[in-house]
């Protein structure tokens, strides 16, 4: 009868220690070399990183390995390429369909959390900020910022029911890009994390400021493990 007695308490026991599965999609900031999925995403940080580039060298000093940690979860899925917008419009005005976040996104895993950062490069690459749309979208839409941004933020939501989505927004974003983000989150009733005085150098995290984005992103999503 012991036996019989223990075996059900140990198996719920296991069940319900597992820990829960993080999905990352992302950019350059959310790169480290072997750790993405494809492993032909373009890098930005490598484990022998060019010092004059960033300081940045182990998997242990990028922001989500430490919320990840930090928080016993479990990676299910990195996907993040350097350089990658939300929607199609890349730097000089060249078509990023295929680094895109909406073309990404659909290879994410079965996680229980996904972690979404991007809206940079679309900052950074002047990509049209666009109007407003939320349904009804075509394929010429992709092409503008909110649009772009909004098919994404309501696909996860619809494929991915009942996971914890975030979305985290950059720091020094062009404010057209930073206020979208945000009008098309709150619409969507989806939760996202206003990055604040973060650390970089040639405009990407230090290890001082991934540690700030890792505990930024930790206190809004598990504010019981940080307080």
């Amino acid at each position: 009868m012991k036996k019989l007695f223990f075996f059900p308490l140990l198996l719920l026991f296991s069940v319900t220690a597992l820990a829960q599965r993080v999905s990352i999609l992302g950019d350059s900031y959310s790169t480290f070399e072997d750790f993405v999925t494809p492993s032909t995403n373009e890098l930005w940080y490598y484990a022998h990183n060019d010092t004059s580039k960033t300081d940045v060298n182990r998997v242990e000093d990028t922001w989500w390995w430490q919320v990840i940690h930090d928080n016993d979860y479990k990676l299910e899925v990195n996907n993040s390429y350097s350089g990658a917008t939300i929607g199609y419009s890349g730097y000089d005005g060249n078509d990023y369909s295929r680094r895109s976040f909406l073309k990404r996104m659909y290879n994410i895993g079965s996680p229980d959390i996904i972690l979404v950062f991007g809206g940079t490069n679309d900052s950074w690459a002047k990509e049209p900020v666009g109007e407003y749309k939320y349904a009804d979208w075509q394929w010429g839409d992709f092409y503008s910022f909110r649009p772009a941004m909004a098919y994404m933020v309501n696909w996860i939501r619809l494929h991915h029911p009942n996971v914890s989505t975030y979305y985290i927004i950059n720091s020094e974003l062009r404010p057209e890009i930073t206020e979208s983000m945000k009008t098309i989150c709150k619409h969507y009733n989806v939760p996202y994390i206003e990055l604040k005085n973060i650390s970089k150098k040639n405009g990407h995290p230090t290890v001082k400021g991934m540690k700030a984005i890792a505990e930024q992103v930790s206190e809004a999503i598990n504010p019981s493990k940080t307080n």
